[in-house]
Formats: C-alpha cells, structure tokens, sequence
C-alpha cells in the first residue's frame, strides 16, 4: 500500500498546480505551472501547461506507481464533450509517463473538498465570478450563478469594480466630490484624481478608459473596494455590504432554509481575510445557523483526495481528509 499513489492536479485561468500523494496521505511532489484552462488559453496550451505540471511534481518519483488522478477545471463539461480537447490532455498525461485513468470534475467540486469531506453540502466561490453549487454524494448537483459578467456573477470580484466605477461616474453627474474609494478608482483608471474644469471631461476619460479593457479586468478593481472598506470608507462598506447579500441569495436560490449540511467559502474575496468574507459569514449564520461553516483550502491536494477516496486501499476517506486538512473538520 504505501507504494500507491494519487496526483490531483488544480487547473486554473491564471495558474497550474499538481499535488502526488501517498494514499496514507504523505506529499510527495509538488508542480506548478501557468494557466491550464483550454477554455482561455485553448487545449494544446492548456494540455502543455498541465504536462510541466506534472512532471515537475512527478520530477523523483515512478510514475508508474500512480494508480488514480483527479483535475479539477473550471468548464470541466466542454472538455469532457471536446474531443480534441481531451485527447490534447490524454497525451499530456501519457507524456507524464501516467497510464492510470484519471477523472475531471469541476473546480467547483474540487473547491468544496478543499473545504469538507461531507458527502453533502454547498459551495460559494466568490472571486473574478461568482457561483454557487449543491453537492450530493461528492457530485456537483444544482448550480447557481456562474453566469458570467454580462449576465450575473453578483458579488463578485467584477461586480465590485463595476459598481465602484458606477458610484465614481454618478458623484461627477452630480458635482459630489469623489470620496476616498472613487478617488482611488479614479486616479487607477485615468492616472489622475484631479476633476477637470469640466466635470464631463473626466466622465469621458474614465468611460474611455473601462472600455479600452476587457470587461473582465473590472476585477482589477475589487482589491481597491475592499482596502476602503477595511478603512471604514462607507460607499465601499455599502458594496461589501450589498454584495454579502447577493452572494447569499445565490446560496438561497438552490439551498433549503432548514439545511444543516457544510457550507464552504472558495474563491480569493472569501478565503482571504477580506470584510467581504467576514459579512458573507454573517449572512450565512444569518440563514444557516446550525450548519458548519468551512473555507477552501489546497484545491490540487482535494483533487488527488478524491481519486484516492473510491480506492480499495482508503478504507477511511474522511481520515485521509483530516489528514490532508487538519483544521477542516
């Protein structure tokens, strides 16, 4: 037994990571390489970045001593459904020197085993976007949000920036002189917090600047949101405050009132020490009093748990768990 072993691997937009573990749960190797998200960065991109993964963390070991493996990735439906896509990680993998099979399961799973080895329970991300998910039998089951910027995603990372630019625009519509946290998405959007002569002047400079962006990289803006609001700046305590609200209205949307199942916080705005995460806390035990409260943790480490946990080898997944996350119950 302690010659088996597991690799889950954590794709994400912006970075790769790799994890081997025994199956009595001991690291062994780690890799880590840049985004691996076929839907960003296309599959032989992605299939590449997965590979030096791989073999960074496989670097002294056999990897014929690996007899399961999970990825954890974002959009894990269209690669399973592309089959380009997924014969660009099956030789990626193969290249590793893997012949184990391995598993796919969204980053929104793999997220929630970070965070609990309960069968059943609920993960709210909350980062660029925001999404929710129900887990049964450590399966993604409903799913709320995750709609993307133009259609949802509220309280996330994007909504903050947006909303903050919304609030900077309206202060200059009506002469209000910006305050702590519009003057800071001011001078970030147009290098300046000075109001021209003509207020409309600096309106069309900060409209011409969001929109020289990708709409996404409103989410650069978040961090600003969320250092005011640490400071007591109330149009940033307001945004936190407004979007607390709406990421426990996506929870609502697919949890029941009476659930007592793990919730589990993903996502950086929620991992982090942020005043976001502290008012998504209230708003939780607000509507979920009785139910445990978790924060994500090492995503690859999840992932190679849960290509260990069917094995005949674990005889107690929720051990191994306690192992691998000593302070997730």
């Amino acid at each position: 037994m302690s010659d088996t072993l597991v690799v889950g691997l954590d794709v994400g937009g912006t970075s790769t990571r790799a994890t081997v573990l025994t199956v009595t749960g001991q690291r062994l190797g780690t890799g880590r390489a840049g985004g691996g998200n076929p839907t960003s960065h296309g599959a032989e991109r992605a299939a590449a970045e997965l590979l030096t993964a791989l073999r960074e963390a496989l670097a002294d070991l056999d990897p014929a001593r690996v007899v399961a493996g999970t990825i954890g990735l974002a959009g894990a439906g269209r690669l399973l459904a592309d089959p380009a896509g997924r014969a660009a990680f099956d030789r990626a993998w193969h290249d590793a020197g893997l012949r184990c099979p391995y598993a796919v399961h969204g980053d929104a799973l793999v997220a929630y085993a970070s965070g609990s080895a309960a069968p059943d329970g609920t993960i709210l991300i909350a980062g660029t976007g925001a999404i929710t998910a129900q887990v049964h039998d450590l399966r993604l089951d409903r799913i709320a949000d995750g709609h993307g910027w133009l259609l949802g995603d509220t309280g996330s990372g994007f909504w903050l920036g947006r909303e903050a630019v919304r609030r900077l625009l309206a202060d200059l519509d009506i002469g209000r002189t910006p305050g702590a946290l519009a003057t800071a998405v001011l001078t970030e959007l147009v290098g300046s917090a000075e109001i021209a002569a003509r207020p409309r002047a600096t309106v069309d400079a900060t409209i011409q600047a969001v929109t020289r962006r990708a709409p996404v990289e409103l989410a650069r803006l978040a961090p600003l949101v969320v250092t005011a609001a640490s400071q007591g700046e109330p149009v940033a305590l307001a945004l936190i405050a407004e979007a607390a609200t709406h990421l426990a209205e996506s929870v609502s949307r697919i949890r029941p009132a009476e659930a007592v199942t793990p919730v589990v916080l993903g996502g950086g705005l929620l991992t982090a020490d942020t005043p976001l995460a502290t008012a998504v806390r209230t708003e939780i035990a607000r509507h979920w009093p009785n139910a445990p409260l978790h924060t994500a943790g090492d995503g690859a480490a999840a992932a190679a748990w849960l290509a260990a946990r069917d094995l005949p080898e674990v005889t107690d997944p929720a051990a191994l768990h306690a192992r691998l996350f000593p302070t997730t119950p």
